[in-house]
């Protein structure tokens, strides 16, 4: 088993809180998320709190959407993290961290997913998984970036 580490982050022109507020509700994803848009029909579930721990959102769609959950186990006023399970197209766990720094006038947002892949998984994610999933962060931050800034 390969543990993998993959990261992206940009700088935003908000403060942390503007920013955390989009990350720390899963109903705010829908504006900046990569995946949002992947399947028109996408079926959506939010169950517990509204935001922060506990709060968790299942979704379920066509085959580049999948289908998994998500569930936030830690939230602070510079962090938001997120326990990530996808059942389809592959089975996979994984741990997504957003980092919040204020810088000034602004907040630099890192973006990292964590986890263990086989070793099949290990080549492929090296050869194919991380250059995909690195070019949907970079999208997702663009938009995240351009929603709190918009606000």
């Amino acid at each position: 088993m390969a543990d993998f580490s993959l990261s992206r982050s940009t700088r935003v022109r908000a403060d942390p809180a503007m920013v955390h507020a989009l990350v720390d509700d899963f109903r705010e994803w829908t504006k900046w998320s990569p995946w949002e848009n992947v399947d028109p029909d996408l079926r959506r579930d939010y169950t517990g709190p509204v935001s922060g721990v506990g709060s968790t959102y299942r979704w379920s769609g066509n085959r580049k959407a999948g289908e998994g959950m998500m569930r936030i186990t830690g939230s602070t006023p510079t962090s938001v993290v997120v326990d990530l399970e996808f059942l389809k197209p592959f089975k996979a766990t994984n741990v997504t961290t957003f980092g919040l720094v204020p810088a000034g006038d602004a907040t630099d947002v890192t973006w990292t997913m964590t986890g263990t892949r086989n070793p099949v998984m290990g080549l492929m994610g090296r050869l194919f998984f991380d250059k995909a999933i690195g070019r949907d962060f970079e999208r997702g931050l663009a938009s995240l970036k351009a929603e709190a800034e918009r606000a």
